[in-house]
């Protein structure tokens, strides 16, 4: 099954000025929900569909808990979670404190078969 995606004209960040680009953006194609994963893991195996959505709550909730202590969350096979962060520079390293950091966000970065999932992508531009 093919990605769809459509053209999305973009202007340059550096340079205001100059003509927009069209660039190649990715569309969803639906959502898969922590409801509907429950359920297609309990036909998979022989756990219920309520025990499976009780331990994808808990995964969660253990993977919000490790990250607020700035661990890294290993997934086996899947990947890892970890916390980033951006900082204001500043002249020196005793100047450095958490005032100066401005943005955080959350570094997924996937295992081997997830990697190799994106060489073997169709696309269809969408009409």
């Amino acid at each position: 099954m093919a990605i769809k995606f459509k053209a999305q004209a973009r202007k340059n960040p550096q340079d205001v000025n100059l003509p927009e680009k069209y660039y190649a953006a990715a569309i969803a194609d639906g959502e898969v929900d922590m409801d509907m994963l429950a359920e297609q893991i309990s036909y998979q195996c022989t756990v219920t569909e309520s025990d499976c959505y009780a331990v994808l709550l808990s995964l969660e909730r253990n993977i919000i808990d490790a990250l607020k202590q700035g661990r890294i969350v290993k997934l086996g096979r899947l990947g890892n979670f970890q916390v980033g962060i951006s900082s204001e520079g500043r002249d020196t390293e005793l100047d450095v404190d958490a005032n100066a950091i401005t943005k955080t966000r959350i570094l997924f970065r996937p295992g081997k078969r997830l990697r190799s999932l994106l060489n073997d992508l169709s696309f269809r531009k969408a009409s």
